[in-house]
């Protein structure tokens, strides 16, 4: 009894001094600021996902039972392993001091079913991972470089496997220390997770970071692969219809059927929708934000009275065209087309 009392107490202090760590964290300026979201990237319509994702409403998806609290002042990041010729340590303060990155970027979890809400954008701020790799030494495959995976390990006991080139190829890959303007919740991985646009969070996203080995597929499956799941997973081509919702009852005439389509790293160039299989209509898109960014659109649809079935499909920036092909979410990702029925009166 005893020592459950001293451990609640030790405990409890662990988690007070990490609140205060994130209360007391002032985000630098980013040297490198996200571009401006441009005119048009928001849509005025009732019922269809925000730009911005808030923080509250942010999807999640881990297997912490209990979500880690770390002290800033005590988290430590260690690089080593496979072609890593300078291994580094860095503490927090140590990352502070680099040049921050800030960018806008839609984050997509694997189990996300066709139409699911797994899905959000936020601005994040920390720093290029790239960078910190090819200090230590690092070179991605394509350069000759020895490890072609690299894997994250989380203070849980997570482990994530992201490929090396994808990491090093130019996009931005990030260790994130803020999220839309604040230091990083700790459901979201405080103090630091990464974030890689293009990417299923499985394979990219690990949060509560501490530790990154590089090493081969080969050699090693991270948690996730380990269970059934590929150890590469691109994100797939997605359209999600948010309004009118499924079963909903709008008046005939016109209905703003609308919501939002995703293919990171890839953008998205159309989006079209169709009513009871009929011939597909192109939907008016926002202005693009980013190819790593989600798009929001809209189609006037003029709704006649009875039952319908609204489909949609998106197609991205290398020009293809979302798959019907229903699949499920296992090995690496959902396909097929978001549809609902409605009933207009």
């Amino acid at each position: 009894a005893g020592a459950g009392l001293l451990g609640r107490r030790l405990t409890s202090a662990v988690q007070a001094g990490a609140e205060a760590s994130r209360r007391d964290l002032k985000l630098p300026a980013p040297a490198s600021p996200a571009p401006a979201v441009p005119a048009g990237a928001e849509l005025e319509v009732r019922g269809l996902s925000p730009f911005v994702t808030p923080n509250k409403d942010f999807y999640r998806v881990d297997t912490a039972l209990v979500v880690p609290r770390v002290d800033a002042g005590e988290w430590r990041l260690r690089i080593h392993g496979k072609g890593v010729t300078r291994p580094v340590t860095l503490g927090f303060q140590d990352l502070l001091r680099r040049k921050a990155v800030e960018r806008d970027i839609t984050l997509t979890c694997v189990s996300n079913e066709v139409g699911g809400p797994y899905v959000g954008n936020a601005r994040w701020l920390g720093v290029r991972l790239a960078d910190l790799l090819r200090e230590a030494g690092v070179r991605p495959p394509s350069e000759g470089g020895r490890a072609d995976q690299l894997v994250a390990r989380s203070v849980d006991g997570m482990t994530i496997g992201t490929p090396v080139e994808d990491v090093m190829d130019g996009r931005d890959a990030l260790l994130a220390f803020g999220m839309n303007g604040e230091p990083l919740p700790f459901e979201h991985g405080f103090p630091v997770r990464m974030v890689v646009p293009g990417l299923y969070g499985y394979v990219s996203a690990c949060k509560w970071i501490k530790d990154i080995e590089l090493t081969t597929f080969d050699a090693y499956d991270a948690y996730w692969v380990k269970r059934s799941w590929s150890r590469r997973a691109p994100i797939k081509t997605q359209a999600r219809i948010d309004t009118p919702r499924p079963f909903a009852s709008p008046k005939a005439g016109t209905v703003a059927v609308a919501g939002v389509a995703w293919a990171q790293h890839r953008g998205i160039t159309r989006v079209e929708v169709r009513v009871d299989e009929g011939p597909w209509h192109p939907a008016r898109l926002a202005a693009p934000a980013g190819r790593d960014i989600w798009r929001q659109w809209v189609w006037e649809w003029p709704a006649t009275p009875g039952s319908h079935t609204l489909e949609v499909r998106a197609t991205d920036g290398t020009g293809a065209v979302q798959t019907a092909r229903r699949a499920g979410t296992v090995p690496d990702g959902a396909t097929g087309r978001h549809s609902v029925v409605v009933d207009v009166t």
